[in-house]
This record gives C-alpha cells, sequence and structure tokens, in this order.
C-alpha cells in the first residue's frame, strides 16, 4: 500500500486523515488537533516526541496484518502494521512503515530513477481499522508475548524511529518494503531472544512467482510488472525473503517463539480475527489482455498474407508494431543501466522490446529506400525466433501473453526481409 505524509505537528496527537483515489489511498500521518485536547494526549505528545513514555503493566504490543484487495494493484498484497496499546496512558496507536510524502524534494524524479524513499507513520488505531472494514479487507491481530522490558524496548524503537530525523528509509518492492520492516524490527529489538520457525515454507518459489498468484485478478497489471522487472526477480526466495509479504508476516510470528522469563515459549499470546469480511468477487477485466494479444495477432496474420499477395508493404501497421516494441525496450533499457530499480536488470524481454526497432520504424515511415534495411529485418525476424525458441527456458520467466506480440514482431519481420530482397516488390520499401 502506498500512503502520504505531510509535516508533522510534533506537539499533537496522531490523527489520521483519508484521502481515496482509484488507484492510490493516503493516510496521513499528520498530528492536528480536532476540538479540546485533554490534558494527558498533550502529555503523551510530548512523551513520544522524547521517546521517554514508560509503558504500564497492561500495555500490549501487536501484529497486524490486513488483507490484500484483489481488485486493486497498489492493495493486491496486503499491508501490516505495529499496534501498541496501552490503556493506563491512553495509548491505541498503528505504527506503519507505509507512508510516503509526495512534497519530498525532487519526488517524481526520485521515484523514476528508483530512489524511493518512505517513511513511518502514526496514527489513530481505531481509523486505522476502520478503514480495512470499510473495504471489505480482513484485519488479524497477533498480540504478543512479551516481558515489560521487551516491551519497553520495542515501543521506545519505535517512538524513536517516528521522529521526523529518523522515520525515512529507502523502500526496495521486495527486500524493503512495509511488512519486511515489521520482520526487521521485531528480528532486531527482541535479538536472541526470538526464534523464526520456517519450516511451513518451501523456499521453492521465486518473487515474479508469488507476485504473478496475488495479481491474477489483475493480468494487466501483472502484464506491466513481468515486462519491466528482470531476471533478479526469478531466482528461488529463502524462507526469509517470503516475509515481503504481510500473509507470510503472520503466518512466521504465529509460529515464532520468544524467551519470556527464560522461558522460551510462543510468541503470540493471542490471536484475534478482528474483521472477516465475506469472500470478495474478483472483477474480470473490461477487456482481458488475451483478447487483445489474440486479436493482434489474427489482425497481423491477416494482413501479412494480403502484403504477400499483393507484394506491397503496409507500411502504418510495422511502423506502430516496430515503433511501440522499440520504446517499450527503450524504456527497459534505461530502467536497467541507468536507474536504481535493481530488479530491473538483465530484462530477458530484451530479446523482441528491441531498443532498436525503434530505428527500423523510423526507416519504414520515411518512404525512402535504405540500403541496410534488408539486413535489420532479418536481424530483428532471428531475434524474434531465437525469444520464442527460448521463450520457457530462459533464466527469467516470460509472461505468456506476450507470445502473440513476437510472433507480430517475428512475422513482419520476416516479411519485410525477404520482401525488400524481391525484385517483384522493388516498390515494397517506398510505399
Amino acid at each position: 500500500m502506498f500512503f502520504e505524509s505531510t509535516k508533522p505537528n510534533r506537539a499533537t496527537p496522531p490523527c489520521l486523515k483519508i484521502t481515496v483515489s482509484r488507484s492510490i489511498v493516503y493516510l496521513s500521518a499528520v498530528k492536528s488537533i480536532l476540538g479540546k485536547i485533554p490534558l494527558l494526549s498533550l502529555l503523551l505528545a510530548a512523551s513520544l516526541a522524547h521517546g521517554q513514555l514508560q509503558l504500564s503493566p497492561d500495555a500490549y504490543i501487536s501484529v497486524i496484518t490486513c488483507g490484500p484487495d484483489p481488485n486493486e494493484l497498489y492493495a493486491a498484497f496486503g499491508h501490516s502494521a505495529i499496534r501498541v496499546y496501552d490503556p493506563a496512558n491512553g495509548l491505541d496507536d498503528a505504527f506503519n512503515y507505509g507512508v510516503f510524502d509526495f512534497d519530498q524534494p525532487n519526488f517524481y524524479l526520485n521515484f523514476a530513477r528508483g530512489y524511493l524513499y518512505y517513511k513511518l507513520g502514526v496514527y489513530y488505531y481505531s481509523d486505522f481499522e476502520a478503514y480495512y472494514k470499510r473495504h471489505q479487507r480482513f484485519v488479524h491481530e497477533q498480540r504478543l508475548n512479551l516481558t515489560p522490558a521487551q516491551k519497553q524496548k520495542l515501543f521506545d524503537y519505535l517512538a524513536w524511529n517516528a521522529r521526523p530525523e529518523n522515520q525515512t528509509y529507502r523502500y526496495d518492492y521486495y527486500h524493503n518494503n512495509c511488512a519486511t520492516k515489521i520482520r526487521d524490527v521485531l528480528n532486531e529489538q527482541l535479538g536472541a531472544d526470538i526464534l523464526w520457525d520456517s519450516s511451513h515454507v518451501q523456499p521453492t518459489h521465486s518473487f515474479r512467482q508469488k507476485t504473478d498468484a496475488y495479481l491474477s485478478p489483475l493480468p494487466w497489471g501483472d502484464l506491466g510488472i513481468d515486462i519491466c522487472l528482470g531476471s533478479p526477480i526469478d531466482r528461488p526466495m529463502t524462507a526469509w525473503e517470503h516475509m515481503f509479504l504481510p500473509d507470510y508476516v503472520e503466518s512466521f510470528v504465529d509460529l515464532a517463539t520468544v524467551v519470556h522469563d527464560s522461558v522460551r515459549t510462543a510468541l503470540v499470546a493471542e490471536k484475534k480475527i478482528i474483521y472477516e469480511p465475506a469472500p470478495v468477487a474478483t472483477w474480470t477485466a473490461f477487456v482481458h489482455p488475451w483478447v487483445v494479444v489474440g486479436g493482434l495477432l489474427l489482425i497481423v496474420l491477416w494482413v501479412s498474407w494480403r502484403d504477400w499477395q499483393r507484394k506491397r508493404i503496409s507500411r502504418g501497421l510495422d511502423v506502430i508494431l516496430f515503433g511501440l516494441a522499440g520504446l517499450i525496450g527503450l524504456l527497459l533499457l534505461a530502467l536497467w543501466l541507468f536507474t536504481d530499480h535493481r530488479d530491473a536488470a538483465r530484462n530477458m524481454n530484451l530479446l523482441w522490446a528491441f531498443p532498436l526497432h525503434g530505428v527500423g520504424a523510423v526507416m519504414l515511415l520515411f518512404k525512402r529506400s535504405w540500403p541496410w534495411a534488408k539486413a535489420y529485418f532479418g536481424f530483428a525476424s532471428f531475434l524474434s525466433a531465437v525469444a520464442l525458441a527460448g521463450w520457457w527456458g530462459w533464466p527469467q520467466e516470460l509472461n505468456p501473453l506476450l507470445v502473440p506480440v513476437v510472433i507480430c514482431l517475428w512475422v513482419r519481420a520476416g516479411l519485410l526481409w525477404r520482401m525488400q530482397g524481391n525484385p517483384d516488390a522493388a516498390s515494397a520499401a517506398t510505399v
């Protein structure tokens, strides 16, 4: 999930502001005063600001896991947070590592370059919970079995981490996100006291395979990710790395143990199913990608047969086809070489989305004969054939939805190569 934070006021208690758009949910970590604020709240806020609040014996800390929304790309993986509840101090806050700020300097440039900076936001837990209930997403709470000293250490770290000078961190899709931060905070603050059990996880899946599983109801989003991210996400994950997903954070916490008064015991003292909605029906994309790529293939095959019969090239189709493939290739190459999106490296989609296909489109756009056009389109046909021949054998798992697209490039490039050398079609390159 993606969030937006504006400048916090450290002198006021946490409050939640929610703004919803179709593609992004903004949960701000703004601290604002609503109506009359009790003196206790002001004292609490001052204590939080300095990390000096002492938790009472009745305080507890929980891991909160929120369900995915199968109909929205930004919410398809679920969400994680930490709840700190202390009735004696009037404290019930959600600590959330999924906050970002549109107002940070050079936000859009940094986003494009892969410099994604997120931050820890703190706000009322009741509002946090209400948001997920309203959007029909489950809410599970795992109350942690911690000693007073362990609770205080964990809370002190969260309070310190929430300060403006400490709250920002470098985000990574798979290795440093809102779920892995929960894992890392527990692991670092509990240290040798916590023992993780990974026996329920078989480390045989790649990051891409797990991503595909969660995005199966969103084929267009899945296709976009499969195009843009390269072979680094195709290696098998370790059991530990599965916790980039909130569901796995929950399952690992369920099975973890912790030293409590010199005795190793279950980390979870109590698990509550706070909200479990009825199954959400997944909506089907108005136009499924298979309809689009299948229709494209049929059109290209029909036009190619007609061109072969007429000995003339349908130049407009090839300009669009090779032009788009070249632009996609330039994007993939830029993501690999000129940004910090490390998971976009070594992208095998460059076999079909070859950046120089844009040059081929330019050659076709200008109605003149190019001496090396035949060689180029012969090479383009060969490159597409190689991509197809090794489609299910490359070290990167390529999306099968792209197979019809690559067939289109192969057929058109082969036709251009053959007709460039046909004396009866001398005008083909200039028509």
